[in-house]
């Protein structure tokens, strides 16, 4: 598959994902300012995990659009990645430790989750500073937005198959 190909396809994952969002926000009872802080965390982890693999889906397109294809474009890709990813992975742990320990207790896999999907996440941080450094290569760039879209089909998941969190004096 070109690497055109699994962007463009990408990209339609990533914006399925973040209609599917809205669509729960929806159809659910209550609004989104009455949720529970876990469910609301959920949600901007599918909408940021939708968000951002469809960014960087747009991103490669619009490069690959310039001829000739330029010699360093999965490099700046994954530059580009990192800029925008690390910031990201530590506004989402700062947010997972806010959470109550014990509703993170109550439901099940919500740990095992966010840990998974952060030695994931560490994994293909990782091979965006190998492909900066030594590969160039596409596969390590598109492997970052594989992971994103993994964890918003996980939140998604979740969201649609877990009852929403009972509110426990856990307003903003």
């Amino acid at each position: 598959m070109e690497p055109g190909e699994a962007l463009s396809t990408a990209a339609q994952i990533a914006v399925a994902l973040a209609g599917f969002a809205g669509v729960v926000v929806v159809f659910r009872r209550e609004s989104v300012h009455e949720w529970s802080l876990i469910d609301k965390y959920r949600l901007r982890l599918l909408l940021m995990n939708s968000i951002l693999p469809l960014a960087f889906c747009t991103v490669g397109l619009l490069l690959l659009t310039i001829k000739p294809v330029l010699p360093g474009i999965w490099m700046w890709c994954s530059g580009l990645m990192l800029a925008i990813v690390l910031p990201f992975a530590i506004t989402t742990t700062k947010g997972f430790r806010r959470l109550d320990p014990q509703q993170l207790q109550s439901v099940r896999g919500t740990g095992f989750g966010f840990y998974l999907f952060g030695i994931l996440g560490t994994a293909a941080v990782l091979l965006q500073f190998c492909n900066i450094a030594i590969l160039n290569a596409f596969w390590p760039f598109f492997s970052g937005i594989v992971v994103h879209l993994l964890a918003a089909m996980f939140q998604f998941a979740r969201i649609i198959l877990l009852p929403p969190e009972q509110l426990q004096n856990d307003q903003d």
